[in-house]
């Protein structure tokens, strides 16, 4: 089988079976897990999977840059956004993430809404300027990839709030790699702020669920919940409840 065709073979189990097991698929196709190793490590090096032990996770397409994720499922966005904003109590303070989901939730909040936001993206605070709530920006050196504050002045000026949600980003959410990133420093400020908030939920669109990328963010344990519009018949939703995540489906 020539190469190209391996790799193509490699992708497709990926999408149908959301893992692939190097020494199970070398066995199968009768090649050294050698070469098998060597095909993931193309694709990985091209983003179209994340390696891990013994094999590789399905690549998530949200690790592209912040303009580019603007036009990626605008209508699951939109859904999940809606149902996270029907969290938010009156009065309540709330954190929200960088990403264009949470941009989608700042569309979907009442302007008349009258709590805290606390954010450190520039994008979100300056969305909610119209807003009648208190903003509060946490700055820091900027990650431009994803338009937000990351970095040890971030995080320490994220160790001095509080707030009763967080409404976290990731660009992968997979049965078994977790609730993953795809840069060490910002997996590092999205763990600062859910340590700061009572209950932390997931913004689960759907180019993210069955999807990983490098660096993990938190223990799936450490989330209230994983909002999403997967219908609960979908495979992905079945394994991540499975896993022991709560889901919470959106309309």
């Amino acid at each position: 089988m020539l190469a190209a065709a391996r790799k193509d073979l490699l992708l497709e189990r990926l999408r149908i079976d959301g893992r692939i097991v190097a020494k199970e698929i070398a066995a199968e196709l009768g090649l050294s897990e050698d070469s098998i190793r060597r095909d993931l490590r193309e694709l990985d090096a091209h983003g179209l999977a994340v390696r891990v032990y013994g094999g590789a996770l399905p690549a998530s397409p949200a690790v592209a840059d912040y303009a580019a994720r603007a036009g990626v499922a605008q209508e699951s966005k939109r859904r999940v956004a809606q149902a996270a904003v029907q969290l938010i109590e009156p009065g309540a303070t709330v954190i929200l993430d960088g990403g264009t989901t949470t941009l989608a939730m700042v569309d979907a909040l009442p302007k008349t809404f009258r709590g805290t936001i606390i954010t450190h993206s520039p994008t979100i605070a300056a969305a909610l300027l119209d807003h009648e709530a208190d903003v509060l920006l946490i700055g820091g050196r900027i990650f431009k990839h994803s338009a937000v504050a990351c970095g040890a002045a971030a995080v320490e000026a994220a160790n001095r709030i509080g707030a009763d949600l967080f409404f976290l980003g990731v660009t992968g959410i997979h049965p078994t790699a977790g609730l993953t990133t795809g840069d060490a420093e910002e997996a590092a400020m999205k763990r600062a702020l859910a340590a700061r908030a009572v209950e932390t939920y997931v913004l689960g669109s759907d180019e993210k669920i069955g999807a990983a990328s490098r660096y993990a963010v938190v223990s799936i344990d450490a989330v209230t919940g994983i909002i999403t519009d997967k219908p609960k018949s979908d495979p992905a939703s079945r394994e991540l409840a499975k896993a022991g995540l709560h889901l919470i489906h959106a309309d």
